[in-house]
């Protein structure tokens, strides 16, 4: 399938003429992120109530923003944890605001959106170990936050989407809480010296490039490695790369198909699926990286958002 005319018109938009985010200094690429996303990013008109709380985390205080749907419930509502994107390098709270006001809208949850530590001031693992810090605190405080502990999904996109598996193996690993469901939004699932077809086909013009995945890991990690010195690494890392997937929540994989990540993705589902467990995908064709965040600018994205509440309201009732 072509690349949608709606993306081709963002891409237009954000990406030609302008240099790639591996080719920018860290502090201006993310000021670069955050300003696109502050102009063009709209948030939906429905209300919610928002509120910036700072938590005990690993290494000191640790911010969380927490959405709560406007008016009265039968009772306590769904949980979602979410971990946003932007390769453990860039992106924060306020990049993702619009996309967890639509979740929260959509699946009449609480949800909490965690400011984890970035590299390459805090590189791996810095930021799973704050994401389920995060995620532990939320489950033990979801009665004061109106929610049900015992329905809580983790979520995120791409970087989020790798964290959110990461901290799944680890409520699995250490004895809980378990989470009901994992929603995985074209998750970084191995590191880029895997070899998967979809960053040749995806390298460039896209917005997320092959080099900028490069750029990404070597910050989150702290230097290049090879393909050998990949293969040792944790998990926590690399969920795709886990032993043994056996026993974890039920998970939902949105995939594009112009993106590098694209193949990882369907990777990792089927691995899920062969280990037992219940996963649903859904592969956006004309979609690329990020398409996931720009609800209300392309269709595809309302429709993956639709898609990704209705899941999470399946799994939560």
């Amino acid at each position: 399938m072509a690349l949608d005319p709606q993306v081709r018109a963002l891409l237009d938009q954000l990406v030609v003429g302008r240099p790639t985010l591996n080719l920018l200094p860290v502090d201006v690429g993310r000021r670069a992120y955050a300003e696109s996303s502050a102009r063009l990013i709209p948030k939906p008109a429905e209300p919610v109530t928002v509120e910036d709380r700072s938590i005990e985390g690993p290494a000191g205080p640790l911010r969380v923003r927490v959405y709560t749907p406007v008016g009265a419930a039968d009772g306590p509502r769904p949980l979602v944890v979410f971990f946003h994107g932007g390769g453990w390098v860039v992106c924060d709270l306020d990049t993702h605001d619009a996309v967890c006001r639509r979740l929260c809208l959509g699946t009449d949850a609480v949800v909490v959106s965690v400011d984890y530590r970035l590299a390459p001031e805090h590189r791996f693992p810095a930021a799973p170990d704050d994401c389920a810090a995060a995620t532990r605190w939320a489950f033990a405080h979801a009665a004061s936050l109106g929610a049900d502990p015992g329905r809580m999904v983790v979520a995120g996109d791409s970087a989020g989407g790798n964290l959110a598996a990461a901290v799944a193996l680890r409520l699995r690993d250490e004895g809980g809480p378990r989470a009901v469901g994992q929603l995985l939004v074209y998750p970084v699932t191995d590191h880029y010296t895997a070899g998967f077809a979809s960053y040749s086909e995806n390298a460039e013009g896209y917005g997320l490039t092959r080099d900028t995945m490069a750029w990404f890991w070597d910050h989150y990690l702290g230097a290049p490695l090879d393909a050998e010195a990949a293969r040792a690494l944790s998990p926590q890392a690399v969920p795709l790369r886990a032993a043994d997937l056996r026993g974890l929540p039920p998970a939902l994989v949105i995939t594009a198909g112009y993106d590098v990540l694209r193949d990882e993705g369907d990777a990792y589902a089927k691995r899920l699926h062969e280990a037992g467990v219940a996963v649903e995908t859904e592969h956006f064709d004309g979609m690329h990286h990020g398409f996931f965040n720009w609800g209300g600018v392309l269709d595809g994205a309302d429709r993956a958002l639709v898609r990704a509440c209705r899941w999470i309201r399946e799994r939560t009732r």
